[in-house]
């Protein structure tokens, strides 16, 4: 079944056409259990992984600012932000690394970095360039087809939806890295400086599709410092 799903994935990339999203953002903007954007990568295992993205919302439950499945677990890597104020999570091959008082403030831009390498096992959050100290997480290489998700927390490869831990909001500038980036590197992304796209996930050449209702519009800040 892996292997089928790994030639899914390479067939899927093969036909696809990348998309420059440069300017554009996508938005949530109804609590859903269906509204979502799956996100193909180039590569399917994993050493050590950045994910960074820039998003705003209101709300202040839990959501799920990316999900990363596998057939090991439905937590792979997960950006998670939960109903305590400034309290984020991070999960790699399903192990929580808890991140508190950090910047959370509704209907605010925020620039989103996390961290992990396999070696030493840490985590780390970083929002709008600014670290958090560095947590233990999953020790080991990330291997196994992944399903990328933007919108819903995965509670199964591809599945398991819950409406009460989707996305409401925007999203932009995602992209992932298939390594650590360095503290100048995350800076230079909070910062809207020039910074190496990612090389898994790259939102100016973006493989992605659209499920129920998510609408890609403008960046109405594009060009301004959206982090504080």
């Amino acid at each position: 079944m892996e292997k089928l799903f790994i030639v899914s994935i390479l067939f899927a990339a093969c036909c696809a056409v990348p998309q420059d999203l440069s300017g554009k953002m996508f938005t949530f903007p109804v609590e859903s259990r269906t509204a979502r954007v799956t996100l193909l990568p180039s590569q399917v295992n994993f050493k050590s992984v950045t994910v960074c993205l820039r998003f705003i919302t209101n709300l202040t439950r839990n959501y799920a600012l990316f999900s990363m499945a596998s057939h090991n677990t439905h937590n792979d890597f997960v950006i998670y932000k939960t109903a305590n104020k400034g309290h984020f999570e991070v999960y790699t091959r399903g192990k929580a690394s808890s991140f508190q008082g950090l910047p959370d403030e509704p209907n605010t831009w925020y620039s989103s970095c996390s961290t992990w390498d396999s070696n030493s096992g840490l985590t780390q959050v970083w929002i709008n360039g600014n670290p958090s100290t560095r947590k233990a997480g999953f020790k080991g290489n990330l291997d196994g087809a992944p399903s990328i998700v933007l919108g819903q927390e995965q509670d199964a490869v591809g599945g398991g939806f819950d409406a009460g831990q989707s996305f409401v909001g925007m999203i932009t500038d995602v992209h992932m890295w298939d390594y650590v980036l360095s503290a100048c590197e995350i800076q230079q992304f909070a910062s809207d400086l020039n910074f190496t796209p990612g090389d898994v996930i790259n939102w100016r050449a973006l493989d992605f599709t659209t499920f129920g209702h998510v609408v890609i519009k403008d960046d109405l800040t594009n060009g301004c410092l959206r982090s504080q």
